[in-house]
């Protein structure tokens, strides 16, 4: 199960290297409004991981995914926040040598999928190499929650 952040970040071994991180947001240029750009950058307590910048997003939650693309790092699972609207995107990242990725395109998630406790992102527990995402959709002029198994290495 995903951890989700604390105040002082979440802890995972993003890297790779036996010894685990935090990993903590810190934002700039965004008023309690959502005026400016509204840029949320995820630092480490390793300063040897280079920290990524989502925009805009005021602020958020990090959640540690553990090893979805079985590449022997945790993957960061990000739910930005925002000043309006219950549509959120939420984006997962993994570390390779060029530096952090999206491992899947954003998974469109709506307050009610929250609710139910439907988490965006898990491993797939009948297929090696795949994941189950689980995102939120406008169809028949109501949200639909659906998931579906896609591969990711």
């Amino acid at each position: 199960m995903a951890q989700q952040t604390s105040e002082e970040g979440v802890l995972g071994d993003f890297d790779g290297n036996g010894t685990k991180e935090y990993a903590y947001t810190k934002v700039s240029d965004c008023t309690d409004e959502c005026d400016g750009k509204c840029e949320t950058t995820i630092y480490f307590s390793d300063k040897k991981i280079k920290p990524f910048m989502i925009s805009p997003a005021h602020n958020g939650t990090i959640y540690n995914l553990g090893d979805l693309n079985e590449d022997g790092k945790d993957d960061i699972g990000f739910y930005p926040g925002w000043c309006t609207s219950c549509w959120h995107g939420f984006l997962v990242y993994t570390l390779n040598n060029a530096g952090w990725k999206t491992l899947v395109p954003s998974i469109s998630t709506h307050c009610s999928q929250w609710e139910e406790e439907k988490f965006p992102i898990r491993k797939d527990p009948k297929k090696k190499g795949y994941v189950i995402i689980t995102s939120s959709i406008w169809e028949d002029d109501d949200i639909k929650i659906k998931s579906t198994s896609v591969k990711v290495n």
